[in-house]
This record gives C-alpha cells, sequence and structure tokens, in this order.
C-alpha cells in the first residue's frame, strides 16, 4: 500500500493518482484493438495510474460488432477453419495478450498483486459447474499469460468451479455478486482450494479477485423508493461488504494461510459508472475509495475521475452507516436477499444475450468476409 501523501502534493495530484496512493488499484473496464494500436492504452497506464483492466462478452460485442478494427483477423481465421466459440476466443485472447503484456511490468513489481486483465468463459455454462472448470483450464492455458485472470459467475454452479478451478492452479476473477452472502461464497471456495493446495504441497500462490456489481442495485429501486434513497443502495450495500472482507482477511484461518504464502482474494468494485443522469459521474468511485481493493470503471467515468474527482478519505472498515441505510430500503419494501438474487440471474442473462449476439456477428462477419478474402 503506498504512504500517505503530505497535504500540498495531495492537492497537486490527478485524482487518479490519488487512490493509486491510498491503496486501491484502478482498472478499466473495456479493451478494443484500437485502444491497443493507437496507444490509449498505455497512455492511460502512463497518465492515469490504470494497473489492469476487465472485459465481458458486451463490451467484445460492442467492439467486434460495430467497429472493424477486428475484420481481418476474423477473415483469417474463418479461412483456418476456425468458427463460433473457438474463433471468438483466439480473437479476444490476442487482444488480452498484448494488454496483459502492457501491464506484465506492474504484474512483477507488485509479485502477482495487481496488473491483471480477465477474460469471460462464456456466459452459457453458468448452471454447468463441470464445463466450466474445463473451460477456464482451456483459456488459462490458450491465454499462456501468467497475469490473465478468468472469469466464473458467483452462481452456485460457478462457486464450486471457482474452487476447482483455484485449486488446479488457475487465476480466478469472480463475477455477478451482488451481496455480502455472495462475496462470502465466493471468498469461501477460495480459500478452500487454497487449503487444499496446500495440503497437497502446492504453490498457494494463485491470483483471484471477488467482483461486486454496484450500480445495479440503485437502478433495480430507483423507481420504488422515496428520492431520499436514490442512488444510496449500491454504495451501502458494497460498506457491508467491505466490512465482510477486512473481517475475513483478520481471521486465524487466514492467517494460517498468509504464513504458507497465500494472498488476498481480492475485492474488486464493479458496475461503477453511474446509471442514473441526474447523479455524479464520480459518485461510486468516491464512495469506494478503499484501501486492498480494485475499482473497475468504464472510460467515460475514468475520465470524470481523472478531471474532477474529489477523493475525501478511506470508506470506513466498519461499514460506516450501512446498516442504518439498508434497514430504511428495507423499511420502503425492498427484500435484499431477493433482490440480490434477481440481480445475479438478471446479469447471467443479459450476458448470455451479449453472448449470442457476438456469435450472430462473428458468424456474419466470417460469411461475409471468407468470400472476399478467398480469392
Amino acid at each position: 500500500m503506498g504512504k500517505p501523501a503530505n497535504a500540498v502534493y495531495r492537492r497537486r495530484m490527478k485524482p487518479t493518482r490519488l487512490l493509486h496512493e491510498l491503496g486501491q488499484s484502478l482498472w478499466l473496464d473495456n479493451i478494443t484493438r484500437e485502444m491497443l494500436d493507437d496507444g490509449t492504452l498505455r497512455r492511460y497506464i502512463d497518465e492515469l495510474s490504470v494497473t489492469g483492466l476487465t472485459s465481458n462478452p458486451t463490451i467484445f460485442d460492442e467492439a467486434i460488432g460495430k467497429t472493424a478494427a477486428y475484420d481481418a483477423g476474423i477473415a483469417a481465421k474463418a479461412r483456418a477453419g476456425l468458427a463460433g466459440e473457438a474463433l471468438f476466443t483466439e480473437l479476444a485472447l490476442e487482444d488480452l495478450r498484448r494488454a496483459a503484456d502492457l501491464f506484465r511490468p506492474i504484474f512483477d513489481a507488485s509479485r502477482g498483486e495487481d496488473g491483471w486483465v480477465s477474460m469471460e468463459v462464456s456466459p452459457l455454462l453458468a448452471d454447468d459447474a463441470d464445463a466450466t472448470i474445463e473451460a477456464a483450464k482451456a483459456i488459462h492455458a490458450q491465454a499462456a499469460r501468467p497475469n490473465l485472470l478468468v472469469k466464473i459467475p458467483g452462481t452456485a454452479a460457478g462457486v464450486v468451479a471457482i474452487e476447482e478451478a483455484i485449486y488446479a492452479g488457475v487465476p480466478v476473477n469472480v463475477t455477478l455478486l451482488f451481496s455480502r452472502e455472495h462475496y462470502l461464497a465466493a471468498a469461501e471456495a477460495y480459500l478452500r482450494g487454497i487449503e487444499r493446495r496446500i495440503a497437497v504441497g502446492l504453490d498457494p500462490r494463485v491470483g483471484s479477485v471477488a467482483s461486486l456489481f454496484i450500480s445495479r442495485w440503485d437502478r433495480a429501486v430507483a423507481d420504488s423508493v422515496p428520492v431520499t434513497l436514490h442512488n444510496r443502495l449500491g454504495i451501502a450495500v458494497g460498506r457491508r461488504v467491505y466490512r465482510a472482507y477486512r473481517e475475513l482477511y483478520a481471521t486465524p484461518r487466514w492467517a494460517r494461510l498468509a504464513a504458507a504464502g497465500a494472498r488476498p482474494q481480492r475485492l474488486l468494485w464493479a458496475s461503477t459508472g453511474t446509471k442514473d443522469p441526474n447523479a455524479r459521474p464520480t459518485l461510486y468511485v468516491e464512495a469506494f475509495a478503499a484501501p486492498d481493493t480494485i475499482d473497475t470503471m468504464p472510460e467515460k467515468t475514468l475520465h470524470a475521475l481523472a478531471e474532477h474527482g474529489d477523493i475525501k478519505g478511506a470508506m470506513p472498515i466498519d461499514g460506516g452507516d450501512a446498516e442504518g441505510v439498508l434497514s430504511e430500503f428495507v423499511g420502503a419494501g425492498v427484500d435484499l436477499d431477493a433482490l440480490a438474487s434477481h440481480l445475479q440471474r438478471e446479469g447471467a442473462e443479459a450476458f448470455v444475450k451479449s453472448w449470442r449476439q457476438l456469435m450472430r456477428h462473428i458468424a456474419d462477419k466470417s460469411a461475409d468476409l471468407g468470400p472476399k478474402h478467398t480469392a
């Protein structure tokens, strides 16, 4: 964790740098071939303290379906006999390997704590633990980069797959977590996987992050709670989870694992771009300034943070007013457990929709581009 800067120095630092000094990693929630080709990602690393990135099917669908940047690659791979998921995986990994190489110095300097990129298993496998495990192993092997995390959803089947993937030495980004209970299930799977590795003499250092989704909470209740509660639920949920996170890594169980060389599964704040046009674009980023965590944000939010973010201090490790605020939502008729389950299902369904659309775009482009490039 970086040392606190003095007051004068802090006033001169960009908010992105302030978060870095606080001990938080800033990751970009986006990747495109264009930002790799034109040096944009390199500039984000050099100028905005970006130290990693995440991707998902929606991000790749936007990049592949709406630009021509991938057309030559699709055509070449189609001619080589690749199609569908296999073609996409190699196409995506081409970008992610390049990004991983840009972040590799950060990964090495932080001894594997930072400098990661992420690649998702097929969302169609969300309820199939065995298939998810095999897909995670295959992506990890095909990527051939030590700083690539495989994204596995924190569904019931996903939790089983997470433990097995960690035990197999596959670094994991647990995605689609929405509540304290979701987070603790993912953390428990990680700990069990590490404990099993230690028991058989394997290296306990397997990278992992647990991604808690924030803004979707507030979007879900915006039309059903008083205006005084708008844009407060996601922050309260995050604070509750942060308290559980800090408590978990203060237990004797973790102390034993750390003594054996294990590293914490870092908590990652996801979906931190605001959905409400009346809210500050940096609302969630400022609220989730917390040491030993990661904030992954879209480019729009990253630029807003750099230009006019206001980092006032770290999130309270005891959760602050989280429980009181959550009680207000319960009083307003919000069933928090039911909503968390709904949001996870909804998120999984949204990724499936994006995945299927992505496969259609690849199939269409393969058909359109193939004949032109085989003459």
